[in-house]
């Protein structure tokens, strides 16, 4: 009897740091969420200069000519960026992986942005993007062909299907090592 209470013990005390994890990891994502209005929005502190002196460092705009408007293209491309990065991170639908496609798109207009040679900003060269679009969209077309054809084969409905194909990793590192 003592042992079955020792094993009830351990496994609560199991439960209640996994609910505890998980209450902290949401509650994490949640203020990440909530600050995004004030992450988009620094900008505005950005004085309309071609140069930008804090204490970490100096910039300076060069062909722009208004560091303002350097960080407001930035926040404008960012804060999306970030927002689907939470999504890819916390997505468990077999589908995720087509976020990498505009989680690239706005990786690379970041990088175009500080570029010095501004005379093609914004525009989106195909050619960076087809091979990674090469990967995923027939990789996610497989996958659904997969679920559509055990759909049929099978009586599980569309939901169970999807679990089924759920990836579940222990964490964030967990998520970012089953890529490499």
């Amino acid at each position: 009897m003592d042992k079955l209470k020792l094993k009830s013990r351990k496994r609560n005390s199991k439960n209640q740091i996994t609910y505890k994890r998980n209450f902290i990891q949401g509650s994490v994502v949640a203020i990440l969420l909530a600050i995004t209005p004030y992450l988009f929005s620094i900008h505005e502190s950005v004085p309309e200069e071609r140069f930008w002196s804090t204490f970490l460092f100096t910039y300076d705009s060069k062909a722009w000519e208004n560091a303002n408007l350097v960080m407001w293209i930035l926040t404008g491309k960012a804060v999306p960026l970030f927002l689907l990065l939470i999504w890819f991170f916390t997505c468990r639908h077999w589908w995720y992986h087509a976020l990498l496609v505009p989680i690239v798109m706005y990786l690379y207009q970041i990088f175009a942005l500080f570029n010095e040679d501004q005379s093609y900003f914004d525009e989106m060269n195909f050619m960076y993007m087809l091979p990674l679009m090469a990967i995923i969209i027939p990789s996610i077309y497989l996958v659904r062909a997969k679920i559509f054809d055990k759909l049929n084969d099978a009586d599980k409905t569309m939901q169970e299907l999807e679990e089924e194909f759920m990836m579940k990793p222990k964490g964030l590192w967990g998520k970012i090592k089953q890529y490499f």
